[in-house]
């Protein structure tokens, strides 16, 4: 993670969180104050964003942190994941917006590792996917690989992949990826989405190298694969459930892609309590 990102995205934050002053803070708990704070789990989870609840209060200042379970830890409901030392008033100014971020982070990774357990005994990894929360895709890529998924294409500049739309502009698969090549040679993987068993002939004549087969059924899969025999490497996507993930993993494939863990997550359930 770009730390200079990381602290834009929370110093945005603590601003959204603090007009001026925090009213309630500023009656009650005098400026020399000082307490221990526990971050608490309340329930089971995966850690992620540890760090980015750390940095929370390393950015208002005179409070130290002591990390016992870092990013990819396991965590049971009572364990103490951190304490918390110093000024009471940065303490209370930065519990929320620090608890935002790594409920929800550690929500995200939480889920993942769920889908990822899925795919034990398969050769399929798991591809997180572009939904995700504007501004915050950093964290909650992050996210999905402390959960144990690759990262799929961070942005638009990353890599090609050719989408419905894209072909409809183009007017068909072969002009679209005709296009790309004239534009870029080469360098970049192309990948296409298809929907149809013609779409995917067409890839192949085309010679993509990777071809996501999109909201197919399970039979429909199996004759796609028969098809390509090798030939590209294949990525399902579309209406992956942690009920149905292991089925479409066995057929072969290479990967499966689902926004559903950056956009269906739950978060983690963590309390800051001061002792």
């Amino acid at each position: 993670m770009n730390l200079f990102n990381i602290d834009t995205l929370i110093k945005e934050a603590l601003s959204e969180d603090i007009s001026y002053i925090d009213l309630t803070t500023e009656a009650i708990v005098k400026d020399n104050s000082s307490s221990v704070a526990h971050l608490i789990a309340k329930e089971q989870g995966i850690m992620s964003g540890i760090y980015v609840f750390k940095r929370v209060f390393d950015l208002l200042g005179n409070v130290e942190c002591e990390i016992y379970f870092k990013d990819g830890c396991y965590v049971n409901k009572g364990d103490i994941i951190c304490k918390l030392t110093g000024n009471t008033k940065n303490i209370l100014i930065g519990e929320r917006t620090a608890l935002n971020f790594v409920q929800r982070m550690s929500g995200i990774a939480t889920l993942t590792n769920k889908f990822v357990k899925q795919l034990d005994g398969t050769k399929t990894r798991l591809l997180d996917t572009r939904k995700t929360t504007p501004t915050l895709r950093t964290l909650e890529k992050y996210s999905t690989s402390i959960g144990g998924a690759l990262n799929h294409r961070f942005n638009l500049s990353d890599g090609i992949l050719i989408k419905d739309n894209h072909i409809k502009a183009a007017g068909s698969i072969k002009n679209a990826v005709e296009l790309v090549r004239q534009r870029y040679g080469n360098i970049k993987k192309i990948e296409v989405e298809t929907e149809t068993i013609d779409m995917v002939k067409e890839c192949l004549e085309c010679n993509v190298d990777i071809i996501m087969l999109d909201n197919m059924d399970i039979e429909t899969i199996k004759i796609a694969l028969s098809i390509i025999d090798n030939r590209a490497l294949v990525e399902v996507s579309g209406n992956i459930t942690l009920e149905n993930i292991y089925e479409v993993a066995k057929l072969g494939v290479d990967y499966i892609s689902t926004g559903y863990i950056t956009h269906s997550y739950k978060s983690l359930d963590l309390s800051l309590k001061i002792l």
